[in-house]
């Protein structure tokens, strides 16, 4: 009883506001059906990463910082935006890891590209795992930023999270696909 599902096609598409920090798509796209959406807004975001970065002495860091958007300070994983001209999630993952918090780490593992919001954003986040990781320098952070490293027993994770005191959706997914790697 259940039909083929088929992408949609776009007939048309156009950047309808291009600012250096968010860009809006307005899509005509027809679907299977043949009915036509002529105002299909879509949000052209770039790439994310986000490290789980665990120390020798099995210590997660973590950052803490205001998010405007919701106008809280949260807890999440060290991670950022892959810039324009990078190619490699990997390398931005290492410049982010370096730059918010000090921390490098030589075991930096992909484990899966996700997407946050499919229906009305282009871009992928990717999750990674750094193991050993050791603190060589300070931060060296955007002029916007205000962080603080924490560093929080790999034991303490996931009751963090059930308690409430993390509550970004993809700090969560990473830091559950983290220790479930490491087999916490």
């Amino acid at each position: 009883m259940s039909s083929e599902i088929k992408p949609w096609t776009t007939l048309s598409s156009e950047l309808v506001f291009n600012h250096r920090w968010y860009k809006l798509r307005r899509d005509h796209v027809q679907l299977p059906t043949g009915q036509q959406l002529d105002d299909y807004f879509v949000s052209v975001r770039a790439n994310v990463v986000l490290v789980f970065p665990v120390t020798e002495d099995q210590h997660v860091i973590m950052v803490r910082q205001y998010k405007h958007g919701i106008g809280e300070i949260l807890i999440e994983v060290p991670g950022g935006v892959i810039d324009e001209g990078e190619t490699s999630p990997l390398e931005a993952a290492k410049r982010e890891l370096v730059e918010e918090t000090g921390y490098v780490s030589d075991e930096m593992e992909q484990l899966i590209a996700v997407s946050d919001n499919p229906t009305k954003d282009t871009n992928r986040i990717y999750f990674f795992l750094a193991r050993n990781a050791r603190l060589v320098a300070a931060q060296h952070l955007d002029e916007t930023e205000n962080i603080e490293v924490l560093r929080v027993p790999l034991a303490q994770v996931e009751a963090m999270i059930l308690a409430g005191k993390i509550r970004v959706s993809g700090s969560i997914a990473l830091c559950l696909l983290a220790l479930r790697k490491l087999g916490h």
